[in-house]
């Protein structure tokens, strides 16, 4: 068994979507003159995700072909970034909307891909999660790096239209991707009641519901990273286009950190440690760069501050891996990652309304997140055991 179908999907997909938040700024601007818009068409793309996941968490558990679902994701996504290259040629209503579709079907290919990561992945779960957290790093350094030389070369038109292809490319690895179906249960509920008790897994169970209002938290402060990051290149240059590099560097600084943990895992400190503390330390240097330096000192700070968070991917996969019923897997994982999502969407639409000349101010609310983020793996309960949630009845 070979990790490159996997890799080729996930990469693909995930590197679409993580371009469209260096992408959809700088379009909005260019096209319409309104970086508002640009954090509606992020958030439209991102928010629908809270309410799919569920849905698509227990479709992936019960399917006998989660592959055709993932295929079908992706698919959605292509079209509608097609769609989006459009803005100011078709009606804006029309482009949302396909963003929202958009929206609904990213829980397949983001969460819902990882709970599988440890069956297509061959080797231990350490080693196919640090896999999978790279497969989300390296998408989330491409995809901006690629909007940014686009926009440099043509425009974010051209830059959105790439990234269709992109996600296309990874709809057409599904061809050779493999995905075991999850084992059938003999106990297994209706659809509905099978959400309920997801739902009620993620919300009671302590390590879960801490790791993901920690990780939903975070993600508010990120989402909100390329709309400040458009405020700090207006300011500095006069140039929107500058963004995209501010948001490369924070992706490649996660991408570095991710590599660091897969080489040199961290198996003697708590995976709730690491989280926490690669949080608290992207806050801090967050913080740092909102002093007021120029764009080269803003970039690197920010980069810097991604170098903390691949271990703290990292350690976030593992700890939804330990405490997962096998039943429930792609349910936490769907729903997990949807929260996170919508935390990036709140965070890129409540960014939108801020002013450009607020960068500064937008940079230590995002620090703020990061470190309240942080503080709330204060919460998970130290004894907790792998076996507890193993146990946990389905």
């Amino acid at each position: 068994m070979s990790a490159v179908p996997y890799v080729w999907v996930a990469t693909s997909l995930r590197l679409a979507s993580a371009g469209t938040a260096a992408a959809f700024p700088v379009l909005a601007v260019q096209e319409l003159h309104s970086l508002a818009l640009g954090g509606a068409l992020v958030a439209a793309s991102l928010a629908p995700s809270i309410l799919a996941a569920p849905l698509a968490g227990a479709l992936l558990d019960r399917s006998r072909h989660p592959t055709r679902l993932v295929l079908l994701s992706g698919a959605v996504t292509a079209a509608a970034l097609g769609i989006t290259a459009l803005l100011g040629m078709v009606p804006t209503v029309l482009i949302v909307v396909g963003l929202v579709a958009a929206g609904v079907t990213t829980p397949f290919f983001m969460g819902g891909l990882s709970s599988f990561v440890s069956d297509a992945v061959p080797g231990t779960p350490e080693r196919a999660f640090g896999v999978d957290a790279l497969t989300y790093n390296i998408g989330s350094v491409a995809g901006p790096a690629l909007a940014a030389g686009v926009i440099a070369l043509g425009s974010a038109r051209v830059a959105t239209v790439v990234l269709a292809v992109v996600a296309a490319v990874g709809v057409a690895g599904c061809a050779i991707l493999r995905l075991p179906p999850h084992p059938e249960h003999p106990g297994r509920a209706g659809m509905l009641r099978e959400i309920v008790r997801g739902s009620r897994y993620l919300a009671t169970h302590r390590p879960i519901a801490a790791v993901t209002l920690s990780g939903a938290l975070s993600q508010l402060g990120q989402g909100a990273l390329p709309i400040a990051a458009v405020g700090i290149a207006l300011v500095a240059t006069r140039d929107a286009g500058g963004a995209a590099w501010v948001i490369t560097g924070f992706a490649v600084g996660a991408l570095v950190g991710s590599l660091a943990v897969t080489a040199w895992p961290i198996r003697r400190v708590p995976a709730v440690v690491v989280m926490a503390g690669a949080w608290g330390i992207t806050g801090v240097l967050t913080l740092a760069a909102a002093v007021p330096l120029g764009l080269p000192v803003a970039i690197a700070l920010v980069s810097l501050s991604g170098v903390a968070t691949g271990p703290g991917v990292t350690a976030m996969l593992l700890l939804r891996t330990r405490h997962s019923p096998r039943a429930l897997r792609s349910q936490v994982f769907t729903v997990a990652a949807g929260v996170r999502a919508t935390g990036a969407a709140l965070g890129a639409g409540l960014a939108g309304l801020l002013p450009s000349a607020q960068a500064p101010l937008l940079l230590v609310l995002i620090g703020l997140c990061w470190l309240v983020s942080a503080g709330v793996l204060a919460g998970y309960p130290r004894r907790a055991s792998v076996a507890e949630a193993a146990g946990t009845a389905v």
